[in-house]
Order: structure tokens, then C-alpha cells, then sequence
């Protein structure tokens, strides 16, 4: 009998944990035991004590003394140092990309962009919450791996995640959001096409910060 490779059952752990932590059913703040991640995630013991020190690494969990792992928790820290760290590191990285990126990659983006608009502006509600968040992803992912660099797309990716939770009481208002999103990101498209560093730098700046100015709002 093959024995189980132990990284693969680590991986396979932390994207059951990830999923079911942005589908709430494992909830920001909520204290758990190794037990109960292995109901939760359905996962082995062994993968789940191999995938904690990870979870903790990244800030995902903490370990309370005489009360256990508690999953991180949405507070004013958290929304300043997520959004902080996404205006540090997309702003470089949109600046890199505009002098890299191929003139048929940021074409892709526009018409992604230009066909959610369409969509919104017809009154398409099937799918297009869902289309419009992958749409959006597409830009920030996009600009981030163009980097090349591993180590920041995973930390890039970790605190996407974070955002996620901190955006979890957005979801019933992402729809009046969708056409502001995609103009705002459309303003980054345009500033690439005419590849204008410090304009590209400006709209990624703004819409970043007008993300977390929601955050915020919804926070206090």
C-alpha cells in the first residue's frame, strides 16, 4: 500500500480549512481545537497538527493560552494592516507591470472589465456577483504574478484572504458595487494602455483605498 504523501495531505488541509473559512462555516474570531478542524475540514489529525503552524505563520489562527486556536478576527488592526499591505505592494507592482506587461494581456483585462459593465448595465443577475468578484481578482492576481516572484504572490494570496473576511458584510451590497469596481479598475486598465507609470499608480491607489474606506465604515 502507497503511503499518503505528507505535504499533499497538508495542502489538501489548508484548502478545506480556506474554503470553509470563506464560506463561514468557519467564522472569524471562532475558537476551534485540532478535534474540531477534523470534523470541520474533514481532514486527518495528522494533517490537521501539520497544517497549524502554517495557519499560525500566516496569522489565520492564534493560539489563546488556556482557551486554544482562535481563527483571526475582523477588527480595525486587521482592515489597517491588510489594506496597508495591499497599497504597499500593488502599487509597486503596478508600476513594474506597466512597463512589462504585453499590449494582448491588458487587452484581455479591458474586455473582461468592459463585459461585466455590459452585463450590470442589462440587469444580468445569474452568476454575475460571482463573474464580477473573479473579474476582479483577475486584475489585482494578474498584476501581482507578473512579478515573477513566488513568496509575494502567496503573501499576496494569504492577504486576500484576509480581505475576504473583512468584505464578508459587503456581500449584500457587492451588487450596487460591480459598475463602480470595474470603472475603477478600467481607470488602472487605461493608464496601462497609454502606459503611464505614475497614472496607473494613482487609480490602483485610489481604488484600493476606496475598498478600505468601506471596510472601515462597515467595521465602526
Amino acid at each position: 500500500m502507497m503511503s499518503t504523501n505528507p505535504s499533499k495531505a497538508r495542502d489538501r488541509a489548508y484548502e478545506s480549512f480556506t474554503e470553509r473559512l470563506l464560506s463561514r462555516e468557519i467564522k472569524p474570531g471562532q475558537f476551534v481545537s485540532q478535534r474540531e478542524l477534523t470534523e470541520i475540514t474533514g481532514m486527518p489529525l495528522g494533517a490537521i497538527r501539520e497544517l497549524i503552524p502554517r495557519l499560525e505563520a500566516e496569522g489565520l489562527i492564534t493560539t489563546v493560552p488556556q482557551r486554544g486556536m482562535q481563527v483571526a478576527h475582523v477588527d480595525l488592526t486587521l482592515i489597517r494592516n491588510a489594506y496597508q499591505f495591499r497599497l504597499f505592494l500593488e502599487t509597486q507592482a503596478t508600476a513594474l507591470f506597466v512597463r512589462a506587461a504585453s499590449d494582448e494581456t491588458i487587452a484581455q483585462l479591458r474586455a473582461a472589465h468592459e463585459d461585466i459593465i455590459r452585463r450590470a448595465e442589462a440587469g444580468e443577475s445569474q452568476t454575475l456577483i460571482a463573474d464580477a468578484e473573479a473579474t476582479d481578482r483577475l486584475l489585482h492576481e494578474t498584476i501581482v504574478d507578473h512579478l515573477g516572484n513566488e513568496i509575494i504572490s502567496n503573501a499576496y494570496r494569504v492577504n486576500w484572504i484576509k480581505i475576504k473576511l473583512i468584505r464578508r458584510n459587503e456581500t449584500s451590497l457587492y451588487s450596487e458595487l460591480v459598475i463602480p469596481v470595474m470603472r475603477d479598475h478600467l481607470a488602472v486598465i487605461a493608464a496601462l494602455e497609454r502606459r503611464d507609470e505614475a497614472a496607473a499608480v494613482e487609480a490602483m491607489s485610489f481604488h484600493i483605498n476606496q475598498s478600505r474606506t468601506r471596510a472601515l465604515d462597515i467595521e465602526q
